[in-house]
């Protein structure tokens, strides 16, 4: 099933570009929503799996309810409180929270690495989840 992760801004977009496969379609609000957007990201997901992840902050919050409304069914992916938002956060959070999520088949490692590799750890997948 094609995979839609809806996030705040284009600096979002570009930190999980890096992360995950082309296939994956990020979309963003851009920090505002109103009916017209909505409707254009719905028209946009259409059937696809759709993950919500937004800032663990006051605006990403607000538009996180919002987008819950016209989501129902959404995942929520969230970042730890005290990132400078999903830009900020660190890459191998995002790996362990995207993982978490059940994207394990889209993440693009770093280049070269194991997952403990990637970590600095021995650990395998199964003992992040």
């Amino acid at each position: 099933m094609p995979v839609t992760i809806i996030v705040e801004g284009k600096n979002d977009r570009s930190k999980l570009r890096r992360l995950l496969d082309p296939e994956v379609r990020i979309l963003c609000t851009f920090g505002t929503l109103n009916t017209m957007k909505l409707d254009s990201l719905r028209k946009q997901a259409k059937h696809d799996e759709v993950y919500l992840f937004m800032d663990n902050d006051r605006s990403g919050k607000r538009i996180r309810g919002m987008l819950r409304d016209s989501f129902p069914d959404a995942l929520h992916i969230y970042t730890r409180k005290g990132y400078a938002g999903v830009e900020g956060t660190p890459d191998e959070y995002l790996i362990v929270q995207l993982e978490k999520a059940g994207l394990d088949e889209f993440i693009l490692y770093p280049e070269g690495s194991t997952l403990g590799e990637a970590f600095g750890t021995e650990h395998t997948k199964k003992e992040f989840r």
